[in-house]
């Protein structure tokens, strides 16, 4: 029987097993795509989450990112980490990296979907496989969150994103967060000759007009586009609980709030350390707690961001309160990074 079945092989599924598998537990991941996976990604990787890859073992290539820069057009404001940099990568080059990693660890990652469902007492039999412990890794519109009778209701207005990249060397060793109207454009230095662009905001409108709203960074973007443009959405998402039975949820299928303040990937890391943690000392009850705490600080922060946002008269204030409280809008990035 395997210890840990992880459904799933995005950075949360892959993180989650290479940890179980280093405290003495048989992992095995089951993912449909063959790697290097790619998908719609701002791909800034906080302070914390350059630290959860270290701790692995991993150090995927991209460039360093020393803070966050916000801009409306008329004014910045910016904050520089203190804790060490972050890192723009390619979600495709960190997927390459984890996947090494955890082949190295001993981790089985075989090709397929998780589906069928069975637990009882003492084990979870899924599609065919045996295992103590079934861990949901499978994304932001998570199928066995949903199967499992763990989604909630989300009230919120939908928001989606889109990305591409752009042939061009980045300007800034930070993450720019333009402001406009209902959305935002995210750029992120990925390579010495590449930007990530992702734009947020309601569904409704194709990226090139979407980033219309921004004249300045798109007369900065005179390279041509380097990838097609990838889509998430609705963004939104919650469960009622991590822990049902001997099946745990982990990364974007834990719930997600937004891509607003950019902690996705770095939230999912740390939690699936968490989790594997939780099992191999034997109490995967204890998840639901570290989940919780972990996420606490993304979740309040990006909620009031979020809530300010969708309100006209706060949301064009968010950028001149940003410039004009520059220590408390550093302890914001610090406290998120």
């Amino acid at each position: 029987m395997i210890d840990v079945l992880v459904a799933g092989g995005g950075p949360a599924g892959l993180a989650t097993a290479i940890c179980a598998a280093r405290a003495g537990l048989e992992a095995v991941v089951v993912e449909p795509r063959p790697g290097p996976v790619d998908k719609a990604c701002g791909e800034g990787l906080m302070p914390g989450g350059v630290a959860a890859l270290c701790d692995l073992g991993v150090a995927p290539a991209g460039r360093p990112l020393h803070g966050i820069r916000y801009l409306d057009g008329r004014r910045t404001a910016e904050a520089r980490f203190h804790d060490g940099a972050g890192r723009g990568v390619r979600r495709t080059e960190l997927h390459a990296a984890l996947l090494r990693c955890a082949r190295e660890a001993g981790v089985v990652v075989e090709p397929g979907r998780v589906r069928d469902v069975r637990q009882d007492g003492a084990s979870v039999t899924a599609d065919g496989r045996r295992a103590r412990w079934l861990v949901a890794a499978d994304g932001l519109h998570s199928p066995l969150r949903a199967a499992l009778g763990l989604d909630a209701p989300v009230r919120a207005p939908r928001r989606y994103g889109l990305r591409r990249h752009f042939r061009v060397a980045p300007w800034a060793d930070v993450v720019e967060v333009h402001w406009a109207g209902d959305g935002e454009a995210y750029v992120t230095p990925v390579a010495d000759d590449l930007v990530g662009v992702a734009v947020l905001g309601p569904s409704g409108r194709p990226y090139d007009d979407r980033l219309a709203d921004f004249p300045a960074l798109r007369a900065r973007l005179t390279g041509p586009p380097a990838t097609d443009v990838r889509g998430a959405g609705p963004l939104r998402r919650r469960a009622r609980r991590r822990v049902a039975g001997r099946v745990l949820l982990v990364g974007d299928a834990a719930g997600y709030t937004d891509a607003l303040t950019g902690e996705g990937v770095s939230l999912a890391l740390r939690s699936a350390a968490a989790l594997a943690a939780c099992l191999a000392a034997g109490r995967p009850e204890a998840y639901e707690g570290e989940w919780r705490a972990l996420s606490r600080r993304h979740r309040l922060l990006t909620g009031a961001l979020l809530r300010a946002r969708r309100r006209p008269v706060p949301g064009r204030l968010i950028v001149p309160a940003a410039h004009a409280l520059p220590a408390v809008f550093g302890l914001a990035v610090r406290a998120l990074a």
